[in-house]
């Protein structure tokens, strides 16, 4: 595709999306009539010019939510599921135009947009069927001088602060619960990818949500804007995807007001491949685990260790998928990997990879950055890596590899939870009696046996220690936005 034909195409599709912030169910201008360029990160191109929201324009935001609090957490609870599943299957009708945009603005490849789509469509679907599923419970009080009754009901209004990675999931995943529970909500997109974030508000209006309920405030000011919500009394739940040197500003932050928190945040993920491991599949899970979203995932597995026996091989081929890959603008057919998402991510990760290389570390595969426009890294793949490299410790949030050697159970199972994280963890084994013990063992919210994809909206979302506190998805994820009141009869 030329560019004239991108730029063309990508015009096209813009035309439709919201670039104002999204207040009352109209898109409007900030305040400041200011604005900031969206970048299309395979060409470092400006896509569209979205509005740059202020305080002003937050707390302007924070008046309609507070002002249709009441109205939303009285509406039936069958009502607010219908309009999710509106929204679900609305979402699912135009699933290309949101991959493409996805693309356009984040990087990944399309099919990977797709595969978003319909995983952050069904938050949708699943919290459309929980908002009628909110149950309490009653019995009698054991002195027997009355009866105990505990019922749920709405937190209030909420901000949710999503990331860049994905763009349409990490909101889905928390719009689903706070609407279904009742809840008003603002959505601070990153300011990479607002544009998925407004076309979303758009199709919830069209739907029939009621205006204040969503609003979506783009912003280059976050700290500014998020601060001046969370100090206001009428806010009373904050739920942020991202990293955790953020997230414990916000849980500092949000103790003035002892806001309800949700705090999804960094990871540091071990992958784990046993001798007795079917190598041919756990080559396979590697690939979902690290490669998925270009590895710009908090999922994302970081920390590969295998088992010396078998480790030479399963480095071959890995090393030879990896090499395999083509690399290129996301939107282009035949691509496995797209662009990283800025520049500032992009140089982060090459002074990971550079960092290690020059401590004594062995390059397999890739290493240095692609020429551009756009912002691209190949596939890379490390072994020999001195244990107190910055690239064991960090999260790469990338396509990079690193490879290291164990010996027994107990050794891989002290270097897996050597972290201050706890998110994702994943190992193969054909074992049984070694895939409980090791399951139970890992110190992870998420544990993949045998898998590499293990997200799923029907499942809880969590990491534990300093990955988070709370929970996405599941049955659990509607009660994070909710509180509990007993009432003795």
């Amino acid at each position: 595709m030329s560019l004239k034909e991108l730029l063309a195409g990508a015009k096209e599709l813009l035309a439709p999306v919201p670039t104002g912030l999204w207040i009352s169910n109209q898109s409007v201008p900030a305040a400041s009539g200011k604005t900031f360029p969206v970048l299309d990160p395979a060409t470092a191109r400006p896509l569209a010019q979205v509005a740059d929201a202020g305080v002003e324009d937050a707390l302007r935001a924070l008046d309609t939510a507070a002002g249709a609090a009441a109205g939303w957490a009285g509406t039936a609870p069958r009502e607010r599921g219908e309009i999710l599943r509106a929204a679900f299957e609305a979402v699912t009708a135009r699933a290309d135009e949101f991959a493409h945009l996805m693309t356009l603005e984040m990087g990944k490849i399309e099919p990977e947009s797709r595969g978003e789509v319909t995983y952050g469509a069904e938050f949708l679907r699943w919290f459309a069927e929980e908002a009628v599923r909110v149950i309490g419970r009653t019995s009698a009080a054991p002195a027997g001088n009355g009866e105990i009754l505990v019922i749920k009901q709405p937190v209030g209004t909420a901000l949710a602060i999503t990331p860049w990675n994905f763009p349409l999931a990490m909101g889905t995943r928390k719009i689903g619960p706070a609407l279904a529970a009742g809840c008003t909500m603002l959505v601070k997109p990153a300011s990479e990818t607002p544009l998925t974030m407004l076309l979303l508000a758009q199709v919830f209006a069209d739907v029939g949500l009621p205006p204040g309920v969503l609003s979506v405030l783009p912003t280059t000011s976050s700290s500014e804007v998020s601060s001046a919500l969370m100090s206001d009394d009428r806010l009373r739940k904050v739920s942020f995807t991202g990293s955790t040197g953020v997230g414990k500003i916000l849980i500092r932050q949000s103790a003035d007001q002892v806001l309800r928190t949700s705090m999804e945040l960094g990871g540091n993920a071990p992958f784990i491949v046993f001798d007795d491991a079917d190598l041919e599949a756990a080559v396979d899970g590697a690939m979902a685990a690290k490669m998925r979203n270009g590895g710009e995932a908090c999922t994302a597995a970081n920390r590969f260790y295998v088992q010396r026996g078998i480790a030479a091989e399963f480095t071959a081929r890995f090393t030879a998928r990896l090499e395999a890959m083509r690399v290129g603008p996301g939107y282009d057919d035949g691509i496995d990997l797209g662009a990283i998402v800025n520049a500032g991510q992009l140089e982060k990760i090459a002074g990971l990879v550079n960092d290690a290389v020059a401590a004594g570390a062995r390059l397999h595969a890739g290493g240095e950055p692609l020429p551009g426009p756009g912002y691209f890294y190949p596939p890379t793949l490390l072994t020999q890596v001195p244990a107190d490299c910055e690239i064991v410790h960090e999260e790469i949030f990338g396509p990079v590899v690193v490879i290291s050697e164990f010996d027994t159970e107990e050794q891989v199972l002290a270097l897996a939870n050597d972290t201050p994280n706890g998110l994702a963890s994943y190992f193969y084994t054909r074992d049984l009696d070694r895939a409980r013990r090791v399951a139970q063992a890992l110190e992870f919210g998420l544990v993949g046996v045998n898998r590499g994809v293990i997200s799923d909206a029907a499942a809880p979302f969590g990491g534990i220690r300093q990955s988070g506190l709370g929970v996405e998805g599941g049955v659990e994820g509607i009660d994070e936005y909710l509180n509990l009141k007993y009432i003795g009869l």
